[in-house]
C-alpha cells in the first residue's frame, strides 16, 4: 500500500487525507453556492432629470405593458 503520515502520534494513509481534502473542498463549495442571491430589481431604474420625464417614462412603460397584454 502507499504510505501514510504521523499526525497526532497516529498513522494515516495518504488516501484518507486525500479523500478528506476532497470532501472538504466539495462542502465548502456546496455551501458556498447554496447562498442565497441578492434579489434583482424587476427592471432597470429609471434615471430622469426631472419629476415630469419619469412620469412620462412610466405612464410610456404603463401603456406598452397594457398594448403587449391585450396581443
Amino acid at each position: 500500500m502507499g504510505g501514510y503520515y504521523v499526525i497526532a502520534g497516529k498513522k494515516v494513509p495518504n488516501h484518507i487525507l486525500s479523500m478528506g481534502f476532497i470532501g472538504a473542498y466539495v462542502a465548502g463549495y456546496a455551501a458556498y453556492s447554496m447562498k442565497p442571491k441578492p434579489a434583482q430589481p424587476a427592471t432597470p431604474p429609471i434615471q430622469a432629470s426631472s419629476s415630469d420625464e419619469e412620469a412620462f417614462i412610466k405612464e410610456f412603460l404603463a401603456k406598452a405593458e397594457a398594448e403587449d397584454k391585450k396581443q
